[in-house]
């Protein structure tokens, strides 16, 4: 695989993580009860709030997941 080819991948790859991650997180974040720390529980910065949550953990997620990849692969350079 030459090197374009490669980043692409790892593009493609470091966005699904990413999307994957944050739906992961929505999913988890339903099950919170912020409701009892926001005023409006059913306005909109609420739901703006879930969102932004779910896209910081989200992206957490993917970068630690990325970094492990990373890291494997560089062991397997050691070791061959």
């Amino acid at each position: 695989m030459d090197g374009a080819t490669g980043f692409a991948v790892s593009a493609l790859v470091n966005i699904l993580l990413s999307l994957a991650g944050i739906a992961l997180s929505w999913w988890v974040l339903q099950n919170v009860r912020l409701d009892l720390f926001l005023r409006e529980p059913k306005g909109i910065q609420a739901k703006v709030l879930y969102i932004l949550l779910s896209i910081i953990f989200g992206h957490g997620l993917a970068s630690f997941l990325n970094d492990y990849m990373g890291w494997s692969q560089m062991l397997g350079s050691l070791f061959g």
